[in-house]
């Protein structure tokens, strides 16, 4: 009889090699990590030296005081008690640590309502009137004008001047007396308008100053999303009848939104921290009617006395917190919409 070696010994293989590949596969999952990282480290060690750099300093420029304020918010540091220096003599610190019982005491205070309702409007108060602005004018200076150049450079001359020189220069402007607004007003028979001593001037003060400094960032941003939109579409609309309005929901709107979602973030959180234009322009007040989070927190730390370290940096980490949760259900808004981001 005869025996078929040639299968045998080809099956006999097969199972060799299943063998070996299934050994492979239980080492890989039994812990050859180290091995396969060294090899990744190996393979690009380029990369990861160009990157280490990057990281270093993100870590000790981010990273360390980030630590370090969750840390002070979860103690009773303040002025009296931290590590200082009194001549030659070091006195070290003796703040404890209480655990959350900062943020227990700031929630159950009215003051953190009161700074989070008005930072909310302060919000998207600017937001919504600097988007509406920009898109506006972006329109605007997308179309072929005469000075087109020259109006695109005037918008953004806003945004090359520091924002402390433009807000000392509108508190000028705001100055009840000598101002020039009020001057203007008072030649045409209006009376003097209280612009910075009246809670809800101040509140509109603020809010105009900081739509004067955001706009020109908006309308470039605005502009290359009109650019980016093929002049196709308008033809195409147009020719089937499709009026200004019509083209501008139907195309302009859904060509921008990838854009638009993304500089509304960056506008809400870089508005929510906005300190300069507040602390400069009212510091807070009149009274403390303009104070938002931020500036709320800075006042806390370095302003009142005794200068309470801990219960600021617990702020701090409240306001990141929010921001946080934020930017997390704006990214699921996004998906549910269909934008990838």
């Amino acid at each position: 009889m005869a025996v078929d070696t040639g299968r045998s010994v080809a099956k006999a293989a097969d199972g060799d090699d299943d063998s070996v590949r299934g050994r492979r596969r239980t080492t890989a999952r039994n812990g050859n990590t180290p091995g396969r990282l060294r090899r990744v480290l190996s393979r690009h060690w380029y990369a990861w030296t160009m990157v280490a750099p990057v990281v270093l300093v993100i870590g000790v420029i981010v990273g360390y005081p980030l630590g370090r304020g969750i840390y002070l918010s979860l103690t009773d540091a303040d002025e009296a008690n931290v590590a200082r220096s009194i001549g030659v003599n070091e006195i070290p610190a003796t703040y404890d640590f209480i655990g959350l019982d900062n943020y227990t005491a700031i929630l159950a205070d009215s003051v953190f309502w009161d700074r989070l309702g008005w930072t909310l409007v302060w919000t998207v108060g600017c937001v919504s009137v600097t988007f509406l602005l920009g898109l506006t004018l972006a329109n605007m200076l997308s179309r072929e004008v005469k000075g087109r150049s020259f109006y695109r450079i005037a918008m953004i001359v806003p945004w090359g001047i520091p924002a402390f020189v433009s807000v000392f220069a509108w508190k000028m402007l705001f100055n009840e007396k000598y101002g020039i607004l009020n001057e203007v007003l008072d030649g045409g028979g209006i009376d003097a308008v209280p612009w910075l001593s009246d809670p809800t001037w101040a509140k509109i003060a603020v809010i105009a100053v900081n739509v004067w400094l955001g706009v020109p960032f908006m309308i470039v941003a605005m502009l290359g999303a009109l650019q980016s939109i093929p002049d196709e579409l308008y033809e195409a609309a147009e020719m089937d009848g499709a009026n200004p309005w019509q083209r501008f929901v139907n195309i302009t709107l859904p060509g921008i939104r990838s854009v638009s979602t993304t500089v509304i973030l960056l506008s809400t959180i870089w508005t929510f921290n906005m300190f300069p234009v507040i602390y400069l322009l009212t510091s807070g007040g009149p009274g403390d009617e303009t104070e938002i989070l931020v500036t709320y927190a800075y006042r806390v730390s370095f302003v009142n006395s005794p200068r309470d370290f801990a219960t600021s940096a617990a702020w701090g980490v409240l306001i990141l917190l929010m921001l946080s949760l934020f930017t997390i259900f704006y990214r699921r808004a996004l998906r549910k919409q269909g934008e990838v981001w």
